[in-house]
């Protein structure tokens, strides 16, 4: 079993800042890929970012110059930075673990920006 456990969420004000963690423990051999998924009301969960084991990363063009993602492999933990918060950019995000190509999730944490 694989348990991942996010934190950091909260509500801030446009403009604002705010770093989500996830940590993951358990049974976990080897973490491929880690990622943050978002899902606001009414709409599809999106990818927001990934970053595999080497360091390299993706973004969706929505939070590029804005998002950070990083990961420390010796906590298995992947952190998101989210600096100029938009209303838009609130939503329940999620965090993605990949282990022997199986994807496990995370429970979600709610951000919520305020205009």
């Amino acid at each position: 079993q694989v348990q991942l456990v996010e934190s950091g969420g909260g509500l801030v004000q446009a403009g604002g800042s705010l770093r989500l963690s996830c940590a993951a423990s358990g049974n976990i051999f080897s973490i491929n890929a880690m990622g943050w998924y978002r899902q606001a009301p009414g709409k599809r969960r999106e990818l927001v970012a990934s970053i595999g084991r080497s360091g390299t990363t993706n973004y969706a063009d929505s939070v590029k110059g804005r998002f950070t993602i990083s990961r420390d492999n010796a906590k298995n933990t992947v952190y998101l930075q989210m600096n100029s918060l938009k209303p838009e950019d609130t939503a329940v995000y999620y965090c993605t673990v990949d282990i022997m190509q199986r994807n496990y999730w995370g429970r979600g944490t709610q951000v919520t920006v305020s205009s």
